[in-house]
This record gives structure tokens, C-alpha cells and sequence, in this order.
């Protein structure tokens, strides 16, 4: 976090969250952090992939992701497993 590049992108990313949550319609739920680590995990809740994946091309969010290697989960919740499982046959 100590790189002036990475800390920059950082401050205007987070900058930008609040209009983002309003502009996508999307629930930031929490950030966290492991400092000694390196690792930061945020907790985004969207309507769909698709506007999730508008959000990630933000200039903001462009340019923390040139400055670190991001792993994406995409997660479903009960409802929605119930609603895949009697789908499919």
C-alpha cells in the first residue's frame, strides 16, 4: 500500500463508492482488510453480472486492477440455489 500509484487508485476508488452504489443500484456490504497481508476483501451486492461487470470497467476500478491481481467469487443465496436446483432436471 506504501506504492504512491496503488495508493492513489485506492483513494479515488473508494472515493467513488457512494455514486456507484447509486448509479448501478448496488449494496456495498462491507470492506476489509489484512494490512500485513496485502489482501482486501470487498462484499458487493448487485442486481446482476452484468451490472457488476459495468461497475469493474469504471476508470476508478480499472486502475486499482492495473495495480493488483483481483480473484472474483460470485455468489448465489438460498433462494436462488432452490430456484437453479427445481430448474433443472
Amino acid at each position: 500500500m506504501n506504492n504512491e500509484k496503488k495508493r492513489k487508485a485506492n483513494l479515488a476508488y473508494f472515493a467513488k463508492m457512494d455514486a456507484w452504489s447509486k448509479k448501478y443500484k448496488v449494496k456495498m456490504v462491507g470492506v476489509w482488510s489484512v494490512p500485513n497481508e496485502h489482501l482486501n476483501f470487498l462484499v458487493i451486492e448487485a442486481p446482476s453480472l452484468e451490472v457488476f461487470q459495468k461497475l469493474r470497467m469504471e476508470p476508478e476500478a480499472r486502475a486499482v486492477a492495473a495495480t493488483e491481481t483481483i480473484e472474483i467469487k460470485m455468489v448465489v443465496n438460498k433462494e436462488e440455489i432452490l430456484k437453479m436446483l427445481r430448474q433443472t432436471k
